[in-house]
């Protein structure tokens, strides 16, 4: 099992920064993630409403799909628009203050939505007591888990290039199979027994080394090759605490979706990838990650 998982988790990092490359390369930032994106949400919205239907708790499945679905284009079309039709150059270039502000703004409106039609469909569904507001809270929760937090990806690509949302993925998934590969190996006191208890604190310790490690070799020798011209790499302590920060928060990520799934009872999300659950499985870490990654680059502790 834990050659395979690391077999599949370096296929996955390959493949994730071939779709940045190429993604890179095309005339419209998003051109090639965007439908990636997309299908992720649909997949991942899902899972949540599997598990959420597991635990007793039955929101409106077309709802989180439509709040979900309206906060990623939501943040990705705005600022496209503002961008082509600012006459700014296309290719891999960023969008602009002007565009990331509308696509802010697409996010909010996006969000709100989702809340009134999670309201409206509530009341449309409405037979007895007892079930409204726990079936609201668990919309509310798929679509800020799901599409709030996956629309910090897209704006790490549009605000800062590919070169910073690739420092996400390959940060959260170098220190996911360092703490399972240490912990597998080394692994000796359990660092949440209950929650999971496969985690260890050897574990977490090697997960946040290589996530350090990750941080590097993307600084010293991706992002030097992605954007050469418009982007320095920053410094090397900050690539360490930009590894320790979005290590530690894909860390607590995996963690709050082992804390919903261990609530309802189930040990994946789905069945998708053999060895590693369901797709939310594979995204937990990089959604609560996405945050703090954006915010290391909008303070300027890395690509400066």
């Amino acid at each position: 099992m834990l050659r395979w998982r690391l077999l599949l988790g370096t296929v996955i990092i390959a493949a994730l920064v071939g779709l940045c490359w190429a993604d890179h390369v095309v005339p419209i930032p998003g051109a090639v993630l965007l439908p990636l994106a997309l299908l992720v949400t649909v997949l991942a919205g899902g899972e949540v409403l599997a598990v959420a239907a597991a635990g007793g708790i039955h929101p409106s499945g077309w709802v989180v799909h439509c709040g979900n679905l309206l906060i990623v284009v939501a943040g990705w079309v705005p600022a496209v628009v503002w961008k082509l039709t600012a006459g700014l150059p296309s290719g891999g270039s960023i969008v602009g203050d002007g565009g990331l502000a509308a696509a802010r703004e697409g996010i909010l409106l996006a969000l709100a939505a989702g809340l009134i039609l999670a309201v409206l469909s509530e009341m449309l569904r409405y037979q007895r007591p007892g079930s409204v507001t726990v079936n609201l809270a668990g919309a509310v929760l798929a679509i800020v888990y799901v599409g709030l937090l996956l629309s910090f990806m897209v704006q790490l690509r549009l605000a800062f290039g590919i070169a910073a949302l690739a420092s996400l993925v390959i940060v959260v998934k170098t220190g996911d199979t360092g703490a399972y590969a240490v912990g597998r190996l080394a692994g000796r006191h359990k660092m949440a027994p209950v929650l999971s208890p496969g985690k260890t604190v050897e574990g977490a310790v090697g997960g946040l080394v290589f996530a350090c490690l990750g941080s590097w070799a993307t600084f010293a020798w991706l992002v030097p090759v992605l954007v050469p011209d418009r982007l320095e790499p920053g410094t090397w302590w900050g690539w360490i605490l930009f590894g320790l920060l979005v290590g530690a928060a894909g860390m607590i990520g995996d963690l709050a979706e082992s804390l919903i799934k261990r609530d309802a009872g189930r040990k994946d999300s789905g069945p998708w990838m053999p060895g590693f659950g369901g797709v939310l499985d594979i995204l937990d870490s990089i959604l609560l990650a996405a945050p703090v990654a954006y915010v290391c680059w909008g303070l300027g502790l890395v690509g400066t």
